[in-house]
């Protein structure tokens, strides 16, 4: 089972993609499922819900939390964690009590990486996204690669995509049948990996095209 663990939608501040487009998309290039991860809202939850069924294709319910320290991705929730400027471990906290999962995004990228140090955290964390498409630089996805190996960690890739297109150029990979399935691949630390950069592009279309409609 393929799953793009970190994809945007036009609920988030930075990204104008439908979810319907991304879903199209995330299909056409073979994965199995996306993860809804909007920045500090839930608002695309019900929406991606009856697409995924209309469309017959997985999609984990989370959020990207920005703590104090950095931003923190919640996978398998099920109600919006109001985490902005709190502590990391108050968020992973609440994570937790919702049975979800606390996955570190782009923990080394410079500019929005983790600003603290994770070995504070190996006791709640349970992935490091090793890989992330839309940032462009190699070295941070080589020393979260290095660190998850180190601490044994389970190891989680995502595109990171706030353009539909951009979607599926990262994933995550398990042996799995359901998202339960899944799920439990991570906990167990049984995943692996794919992923490429996406063309440098995609990073500004979301962001032009934002500022373009405020004008329309």
């Amino acid at each position: 089972m393929k799953i793009d663990l970190h994809c945007h939608t036009k609920y988030s501040y930075d990204s104008n993609s439908e979810i319907e487009k991304l879903i199209i998309e995330a299909k056409r290039k073979g994965l199995d499922g996306i993860a809804i991860t909007d920045h500090d809202n839930i608002n695309g939850f019900e929406e991606a819900i009856q697409l995924g069924i209309k469309h017959n294709f997985l999609i984990v319910l989370g959020e990207e939390i920005k703590s104090n320290k950095g931003d923190i991705l919640g996978l398998f929730l099920e109600n919006k964690i109001d985490g902005r400027g709190k502590d990391p471990k108050w968020i992973m906290e609440e994570i937790k009590k919702q049975n979800g999962l606390v996955v570190i995004p782009h923990p080394f990228h410079y500019g929005e990486g983790f600003k603290d140090n994770l070995e504070n955290y190996l006791d709640i964390i349970d992935a490091i996204e090793v890989f992330n498409a839309r940032k462009p630089f190699k070295e941070p996805d080589e020393k979260a690669l290095k660190f998850a190996e180190k601490h044994n960690i389970a190891m989680t890739a995502g595109s990171d995509s706030h353009y539909y297109k951009g979607v599926g150029y990262a994933y995550t990979e398990a042996d799995a049948k359901t998202l339960e399935d899944f799920k439990n691949s991570i906990i167990q630390k049984k995943t692996t990996f794919q992923g490429k950069k996406a063309p440098f592009r995609y990073i500004f279309t979301p962001f032009l095209s934002k500022i373009i409609n405020s004008f329309l």
